[in-house]
């Protein structure tokens, strides 16, 4: 669970990212975050991700209250969050599967878990074929889905992806929202971050705009996929 009571964020520059933010996100939600440029996305996922701290009110994720959340279970905590970036963040000179063998190799896991486990993901992504292809031998799409398999390494309640389709062919992107519903219907919490409205019209769901700091609306919505 998310959740977000009385919220404050404001920076040394002067600037109100965020202004009186309550916000519940329950276990087992997918919710778009929206908004424009400047409306405090980027501060919300730094929130959740206990990347900043909030000036006034409590921010809980995932059973951790992260305004007393100490520095040495900081790592902890992160590792009950998958996070997807709209970049990748691919480490370059390692093969698809030892790109999502690192996060487990990271946490410490036994290595027997590992060679369970990362097949495993990378059969969810349908990549198992692509597991000793390097990130610059796989399009755009295909490194997303590496991206996604990393996130899912741990086996997290929770997935933040950070506008996780900015950086892929267009007909592609349907299909990267289409695989986290997927994933989200396994029991994962999802929260996707987008400025895409396109996107947004068409799955519907449950849809929290921001602007100037502040949620305008939060409500569900039908998607046109429904139509079809």
């Amino acid at each position: 669970m998310v959740e977000l009571k009385n919220v404050n964020v404001h920076y040394s520059s002067g600037t109100d990212a965020l202004q009186d933010i309550n916000l519940r996100i329950n276990d087992g939600e997918f919710v778009f975050i929206v908004g424009e440029s400047g409306a405090g996305k980027s501060t919300l996922m730094k929130l959740l991700l206990r990347e900043v701290v909030p000036t006034s009110g409590r921010v809980f994720v995932n059973g951790y209250n992260l305004a007393k959340l100490k520095g040495n279970k900081i790592a902890k905590f992160r590792r009950s969050i998958g996070v997807i970036f709209q970049d990748f963040r691919l480490i370059q000179e390692l093969n698809v599967y030892e790109n999502v063998a690192f996060v487990l190799r990271i946490a410490d896991q036994p290595m027997k878990f590992i060679k369970q486990r990362v097949p495993y993901v990378l059969n969810l992504v349908d990549l198992a074929h692509k597991a000793k292809s390097r990130p610059k031998e796989l399009s755009g799409g295909e490194q997303q889905r590496v991206a996604i398999a990393r996130a899912l390494a741990n086996d997290p309640g929770l997935i933040i992806a950070d506008e996780p389709t900015g950086n892929i062919d267009p007909r592609l992107k349907y299909e990267i929202v289409e695989l986290l519903q997927e994933i989200n219907r396994c029991g994962t919490t999802v929260i996707m971050v987008t400025h895409e409205h396109d996107l947004v019209k068409y799955f519907g769901g449950r849809i929290i705009n921001l602007d100037s700091g502040s949620i305008t609306f939060d409500e569900n919505i039908g998607g046109q996929n429904e139509d079809e």
